[in-house]
């Protein structure tokens, strides 16, 4: 998980703006852009990091583990203490735009300014009137707790100067007005790239390398590349399975599970079809990096005895959703056989599912979801690696072998 700073609240200085919105029309004027607003941050997903379970919405404290420390997520209610009441404008969109904070203060990049910096002036202007319209809570702040020397500010001088470009979203003149509203949601306030782009050790990511995929520190699931045929490339996905999977949640191609359905329940299911559709017309056409042949089925690596087993647990526990054929029941129940998130290079979200199982999220257009359910009690080591086996091998699929150990180091992570 990359770094994020928790905004620090100073004393209004004598002379700055009022940090409060004032409507420079009628009423209904400032009503409309707390309404954009609104929709907007809901686009962002603000809520999901700056909201603890069971607590005040936006009122901050969720811990987010990175592979340096805790980080807690700040109070961004209007409270003039403990939150950004005494913020203006100005402040937020510097905030949003450079990644430094209304004291001068540089964010962690867990805080995606990254992506941010390309919002323009007038929708973080209505993510701020938003904000301010909503019940301050005083809540104060908590402290990082970042081990050294991940807890000195100043070296995020030298991460800014090799992976943060500062700039607000630029329009393509060769493509369209719906292809260009798709680029600034995804790149921006989406921020898809900080999940679907692989993060080295000093929590940066190459722009050279973007969409195509890697694991999400510290939550221990794979973002597939978006670009790849052999993962969750989307150029030869029909648009509607496109808009499905990002606002439903489910479509006849596959489910999302996991911190994608988390993104499609707080925020995806809430934009309007046209902007969704934007957003997949936009992911479509992200160039394929991956030009390599499709591999085909590696079930001759599979030893007999462990296929057998695989398959006698797939017809026991998995045949009823998905089909004896792994052709499913879609879009309630997705298919298996020729669903790339099977076959990826990484079999991490497979056996994931098969321990944990999982919900697709509830959304306004599929209110009540089918589950799978977990099976890490069910399963031993070996017979999961069996199962997921098979599953990746069967029906021409073209995934690999999985070990015992690999899935006995993802169950090690299971909540006990």
């Amino acid at each position: 998980m990359r770094f994020m700073q928790r905004p620090v609240s100073a004393p209004q200085q004598a002379g700055s703006p009022s940090a409060k919105p004032v409507a420079a029309g009628p009423a209904g004027a400032a009503t409309q852009i707390i309404t954009k607003g609104e929709y907007l941050d809901r686009a962002g997903d603000c809520v999901a990091c700056h909201t603890e379970p069971n607590e005040k919405p936006f009122s901050g404290g969720r811990p987010m583990a990175t592979p340096f420390g805790n980080l807690y997520v700040p109070n961004i209610t209007p409270d003039d203490e403990t939150g950004i009441g005494r913020w203006s404008a100005d402040d937020f969109y510097k905030m949003m735009h450079t990644g430094v904070s209304r004291d001068g203060t540089l964010l962690y990049p867990a805080m995606p300014f990254a992506s941010y910096t390309k919002v323009t002036r007038e929708d973080s202007d209505a993510i701020y009137a938003y904000l301010m319209s909503v019940p301050p809570v005083k809540r104060p702040n908590r402290p990082h707790e970042l081990r050294f020397p991940f807890n000195k500010r100043e070296l995020l001088i030298g991460w800014r100067t090799l992976y943060f470009k500062e700039g607000e979203y630029q329009p393509d003149p060769k493509q369209t007005v719906q292809w260009n509203r798709g680029a600034y949601l995804v790149e921006g306030l989406g921020h898809c790239a900080m999940c679907h782009t692989a993060i080295n050790a000093l929590g940066g990511s190459s722009e050279s390398k973007e969409f195509e995929g890697g694991m999400i520190p510290n939550q221990n699931w794979y973002a597939p590349s978006l670009t790849s045929n052999r993962e969750a490339g989307l150029g030869n996905w029909p648009i509607k399975d496109i808009t499905d999977l990002l606002q439903v949640g489910i479509s006849h191609r596959g489910t999302v599970y996991g911190p994608m359905a988390e993104v499609v329940y707080n925020s995806l299911q809430y934009l309007t079809d046209a902007d969704v559709e934007a957003m997949a017309v936009y992911l479509k056409s992200l160039a394929p990096r991956d030009t390599e042949p499709l591999p085909t089925s590696q079930a001759r690596l599979v030893q007999p005895a462990v296929m057998e087993q695989g398959r006698q647990i797939y017809t026991q526990q998995c045949a009823m959703c998905h089909a004896d054929d792994g052709k499913g029941h879609p879009p309630s129940f997705p298919p298996l056989a020729g669903n790339q998130s099977i076959t990826m290079a990484s079999p991490v979200n497979s056996i994931r599912m098969v321990l944990n199982g999982g919900y697709a999220p509830g959304t306004a257009k599929n209110p009540r979801p089918y589950g799978m359910p977990p099976f890490s009690q069910i399963l031993d080591d070996q017979k999961a690696a069996a199962v997921v086996t098979y599953i990746r091998v069967a029906w021409g699929n073209a995934g690999t072998p999985v070990a015992p150990n690999q899935v006995n180091e993802l169950r090690k992570l299971l909540p006990e």
